[in-house]
């Protein structure tokens, strides 16, 4: 852990005072990480963006970016003395975030809007006002580590391991990180907290968001309802051998995995297996019917320094954001990346993220990832490997190819 507040993560120790751009969402972290970079004698301009309705969000609870957040960064700003400007992203936002969103879940899918948002408005657009600005850097509050590597920045799982935000963080491209910094990626939570009070910061015992912003409550079919009707159309809840077992009011009110619920009885537990957009159809059958060897990935993202090897890749992943990594092979197919579980997993959800690390080590290098597009049981294979693969041990090939933590 620092020994001070002015001990950050490496690649701030060894930068000269510059302008930095900070999002800053509100909440404490964000806060922390401005009163840091100030500390450390930075030129720290504030930037909060306002993504979703203001006069709806004013007053909210647990959730980001909403108006009585917009009001906590301006006062975090005052007590810097640091300038603070606030900008209208609404509707960049409710096009590339809010829409897709709703298009993913009407396809079928469990989308993570918050990788959306880093990537293609707090990475992007931000990105780009912060060189209108002025300023080399663009700095956040994710607890996650930026080193910089022989071929350039590389990133690593945060000390705090109950923090860690690389799961929501993997779609960062190469060109971006030269212009990013993550001044929390060396700090626990709790010396975070320690440091708001230490420096009479406004929200140092704010609570943390929980809540999607755009999705108060949890509501989110009624986010969906309003942006894409077709999603919530009834349909047929069907078994995997073709039996209509009953009814649904919309697929959207289904996930991978799913058990109860259901509204259907009797027999044996029956869990969602997928959900056929096109038809309006759940489908259902026995929990040994979710087990998944391989993923097909879309949109991959990779941060390595060599191109994945012909005979694979030995890593682990995450297919959750609460899970912890497993032992995998990556292999090339084409323009995306296919990925062998090597004990495979329940209840893999198109439109989630599959993450790559280096190894399953608490702070290990993160290799990039992919968006699941579908999966398939062990006895699809790809490659010379095939089985050889999955019993090798994970981690090797990557080690060998420089990506040791």
């Amino acid at each position: 852990m620092p020994s001070n507040p002015s001990d950050m993560s490496p690649e701030s120790r060894t930068v000269s005072p510059r302008r930095i751009v900070v999002a800053m969402s509100g909440g404490v972290d964000s806060s922390v990480a401005a009163a840091l970079l100030q500390r450390q004698g930075h030129d720290v301009i504030g930037v909060t963006l306002q993504l979703y309705d203001h006069g709806e969000a004013v007053g909210r609870r647990g959730s980001c970016c909403a108006g009585q957040d917009i009001h906590d960064a301006r006062r975090v700003a005052d007590r810097l003395g640091i300038p603070h400007y606030v900008l209208d992203y609404e509707e960049r936002f409710k096009t590339a975030v809010m829409q897709s969103f709703a298009d993913s879940y009407a396809a079928g899918e469990t989308p993570i809007p918050c990788v959306t948002c880093n990537q293609q408005i707090k990475f992007s657009e931000l990105l780009g006002t912060t060189r209108d600005l002025g300023a080399e850097v663009l700095a956040t509050g994710h607890y996650i580590e930026l080193r910089q590597g022989p071929c350039g920045p590389e990133l690593y799982r945060a000390q705090d391991a109950a923090r860690d935000q690389s799961y929501f963080l993997f779609a960062t491209s190469k060109a971006q990180l030269a212009s990013l910094l993550f001044p929390l990626g060396a700090y626990p939570k709790a010396e975070i907290r320690a440091l708001a009070r230490e420096l009479d910061l406004p929200v140092a015992d704010k609570p943390d968001s929980q809540d999607i912003c755009f999705v108060p409550n949890g509501h989110y079919t009624n986010v969906i309802e309003r942006l894409k009707p077709a999603a919530v159309e009834p349909g047929d809840i069907v078994h995997e051998d073709g039996r209509v077992l009953g009814r649904h009011a919309g697929i959207v009110h289904y996930t991978i995995g799913q058990r109860k619920g259901l509204g259907i009885a009797g027999g044996a537990p029956l869990y969602v297996l997928r959900l056929d957009a096109a038809n309006r159809r759940v489908v259902v059958g026995p929990r040994e019917s979710l087990c998944a060897h391989w993923i097909m990935l879309r949109g991959v993202n990779w941060l390595g320094d060599e191109p994945i090897s012909a005979d694979g890749l030995d890593v682990a992943v995450r297919i959750r954001s609460s899970a912890p990594p497993q032992p995998a092979t990556l292999f090339q197919c084409e323009d995306n990346v296919k990925v062998l579980l090597r004990d495979g997993d329940y209840g893999i959800a198109a439109g989630q993220a599959c993450v790559f690390y280096a190894d399953a080590s608490p702070r290990a290098r993160v290799l990039g990832g992919g968006w699941i597009e579908r999966t398939s049981g062990r006895t699809e294979q790809v490659g010379p490997r095939e089985e050889e693969t999955s019993r090798q041990g994970s981690g090797q090939r990557a080690l060998r190819a420089g990506y040791g933590a």
